[in-house]
């Protein structure tokens, strides 16, 4: 795949210092939606979190990329959704020549000493996590967090994953503790209920382009017929 190198402003690493709760969301965004926000204002006030970082991917090793949007695009889609003081998003993950998020921690964790870094996810993520590359690496270098979603939350505890760490895991009470805690630990915090998912929203958007399509093919041939 064609590394999609973003323009100066999409590739600046966020405001940081030692001391601070950052938390890390990264995905794809495409596209971004509400429940990519609840979910990281969720992390930010229960983690009692300083901000939180949105890493838009080049692409996801596990996804076909072949339809993904522009790097570009997407960093410009998801600041327009967050405009938040508290939320930073960047594309850093491009130009440090990764998709993979074991690579992308240990880079940020020599880059910015002294930060408490977790890594944030939702259940669906959780479900699917030891198809990730060095997955249970992911898990001895910074903490992560489970956001609840509506579906995956029924099973995500019961995964490959969540079985692996379940020793690690704290109690919910104890979520703003995590950025403090020494990897592997997690937690699971519930109250997001959104069916919004971005697979779902690329779907429904391919779908709208192809009836749209359609029905201009539709007009077009019924012109011709009258001309």
């Amino acid at each position: 795949m064609k590394v999609q190198i973003p323009a100066r402003t999409e590739c600046v690493l966020p405001p940081h210092a030692p001391g601070m709760r950052i938390g890390l969301f990264g995905g794809t965004f495409d596209p971004p939606h509400q429940a990519h926000l609840a979910a990281s204002l969720l992390a930010l006030k229960r983690l009692k979190l300083n901000r939180v970082w949105w890493l838009v991917t080049p692409g996801n090793p596990l996804k076909n990329t072949s339809g993904l949007g522009p790097l570009k695009q997407r960093v410009a889609a998801a600041r327009a959704l967050t405009d938040h003081p508290r939320i930073d998003v960047t594309g850093i993950e491009a130009v440090i020549k990764t998709r993979y998020t074991y690579n992308t921690v240990k880079w940020l964790l020599a880059r910015c000493p002294r930060v408490q870094f977790v890594w944030i996810m939702g259940a669906d993520n959780l479900r699917s996590f030891h198809r990730w590359q060095r997955w249970r690496g992911i898990a001895k270098l910074v903490p992560f967090v489970v956001v609840d979603r509506l579906g995956p939350s029924l099973y995500a505890a019961a995964s490959p994953a969540g079985q692996a760490f379940a020793r690690a895991r704290i109690a919910e009470p104890e979520a703003a503790s995590l950025p403090y805690r020494k990897p592997p630990a997690w937690t699971f915090l519930h109250g997001l209920k959104s069916p919004l998912s971005s697979t779902a929203l690329r779907a429904l958007r391919k779908h709208q382009g192809s009836s749209g399509r359609t029905r201009g093919k539709k007009k077009s041939k019924s012109g011709k017929n009258r001309a």
